[in-house]
């Protein structure tokens, strides 16, 4: 099971015109903790950022899966409802779940959502996909701790 971080990294950007520009960019990180996310995310950020930056705020996000596309260049919430039946009322349920998918548009972020679902034998809905800020996600790896 994965336990993922938004963290906000807040650092001065160099514009195209040579200005710069204090900015805050939200990443995902895969951690057990605030502060191994913390850790995390300075480690996985610091070749990229030249200068000072600060950690400026770490939050749990709840994503029950994510489908990477190394094609994809953005990454979009997608609301998916579970539906099952009650066996007492013969009602139908629906349980809602967070879900993120990498993509180059909406469209194929759906197509990647219904790609990644297709061994599932869980009915599904979608309910709605909406692109994020986020500018990358880390996952955790076995090979980093070896």
């Amino acid at each position: 099971m994965h336990n993922w971080f938004e963290c906000k990294v807040s650092y001065e950007k160099m514009l195209e015109n040579g200005m710069q520009k204090k900015v805050s960019e939200p990443y995902l990180v895969d951690a057990l903790s605030f502060t191994e996310a913390e850790a995390r995310i300075i480690e996985e950020i610091r070749p990229f950022i030249t200068g000072e930056f600060t950690i400026a705020d770490i939050k749990r996000a709840r994503f029950s899966e994510i489908f990477f596309n190394e094609n994809g260049d953005r990454f979009y919430r997608i609301k998916v409802y579970f539906i099952s039946l009650d066996e007492k009322s013969g009602a139908e349920k629906k349980t809602a779940v967070q879900m993120l998918a990498q993509a180059s548009d909406l469209k194929s972020a759906i197509a990647i959502l219904e790609e990644g679902m297709k061994g599932t034998m869980a009915d599904y809905t979608i309910a709605s996909v909406t692109e994020t800020a986020l500018m990358d996600v880390f996952p955790f790896s076995a090979e980093e701790k070896s």
